[in-house]
């Protein structure tokens, strides 16, 4: 038997035609916005669960963004967040997308989510140089509405984060965010 020697991991094509990368996301809330619009298209397309999440530069221009690809991609990493993460990364050519290119000055990242990242997302976001993060549902809104275990977090898990530098924005967007996450619910929708 022979060994698999890489992982090729892909965002659904109609991606390509719904994201605007030339736009400017001025306000919290329209970032948010689009990780919940893009959580809505990629159940719509069934290509994916209920989630989407988009990663911004210090001139809150779209960087990368990320949907749930879990079921697609027979891969249990490929959540919103760790997509939009891996993206940027690669993007970017760098590992920690905070810290400055050779001399230059770190540079601020924001993670937009359609929903509170679950345990395996908390822990790429520390590691992957994230400064902000943006927040749609909560994770009790997830496990309320859907069939999704999000996993243990620290009980002061946005505590940890700001600790770490990490600012936290929970409840932009939420009932939008609650909104797709109770149709795909209602739906029956497979766990992704």
């Amino acid at each position: 038997m022979m060994l698999f020697a890489q992982v090729h991991l892909t965002l659904p094509v109609w991606v390509h035609d719904e994201v605007d990368t030339t736009r400017v996301f001025a306000d919290d809330a329209g970032k948010v916005s689009l990780a919940v619009e893009l959580s809505r298209l990629n159940v719509e397309h069934a290509s994916g669960g209920p989630f989407g999440a988009a990663v911004f530069g210090p001139d809150d221009r779209l960087i990368a963004v990320g949907v749930n690809r879990v079921l697609p991609q027979s891969c249990s990493l490929a959540h919103a967040e760790t997509m939009a993460i891996m993206l940027a990364q690669q993007r970017m050519q760098r590992a920690r997308l905070n810290e400055g290119a050779g001399d230059s000055l770190p540079v601020p990242i924001t993670l937009a989510t359609s929903a509170q990242p679950c345990c395996q997302c908390y822990g790429a976001m520390v590691w992957a140089g994230i400064d902000r993060l943006l927040i749609g549902a909560r994770s009790e809104d997830v496990e309320a509405l859907t069939e999704f275990d999000e996993g243990p977090l620290p009980a002061d898990w946005i505590g940890e984060l700001e600790r770490r530098g990490i600012a936290v924005v929970r409840d932009l967007e939420r009932e939008a965010a609650c909104e797709v996450l109770r149709d795909y619910g209602r739906g029956g929708g497979a766990r992704y």
